[in-house]
């Protein structure tokens, strides 16, 4: 069966959209060429941290002060985590593998930022858990479940 007329033009529609646009956002694309310089760069543990914590100094001033207290949180409760940058994004690490990151809300032009585990984490619950958090706001009970996840996370 051949497609119709209006089904002809819709696809060659979304395909000159596409080329417009392009595939990716500007922001996934800015992402994608911080990921490239970060695999090219051969820098030592005290560098990577340096780097992470010259990242969150760049954010604006809601997303540097939960950038700050999440890290915080995060050295104090897996000291095995190395903190080095991911996408552009502060992440930490364990055996060179991603086990949580913070995305600050300008990143991708969000109304919130994220606090994630990748499935390096050890948080399996199941067939179903939560592996991104929304952040607004950090309270007493936010930063001691963040603890509890960081630390159950690195098992």
């Amino acid at each position: 069966m051949s497609p119709t007329k209006n089904e002809q033009k819709s696809a060659k529609s979304a395909i000159a959209t596409n080329k417009k646009r392009g595939v990716l956002t500007d922001e996934e694309r800015a992402a994608m060429k911080e990921l490239v310089k970060e695999r090219k760069s051969v820098a030592s543990k005290e560098e990577d941290a340096s780097a992470v914590l010259a990242k969150i100094a760049e954010m604006v001033d809601s997303d540097r002060a939960m950038a700050k207290r999440v890290h915080a949180i995060v050295k104090a409760s897996a000291p095995a985590l190395s903190p080095k940058l991911w996408y552009g994004m502060p992440a930490y690490y364990k055996d060179g593998k991603v086990v949580c990151f913070f995305q600050d809300a300008q990143k991708f032009k969000s109304r919130y930022a994220t606090f994630g585990f990748s499935d390096a984490a050890s948080l399996d619950e199941g067939g179903l858990w939560p592996v991104a958090f929304a952040l607004k706001e950090l309270t007493v009970a936010t930063e001691a479940r963040i603890s509890a996840l960081v630390k159950k996370a690195v098992g």
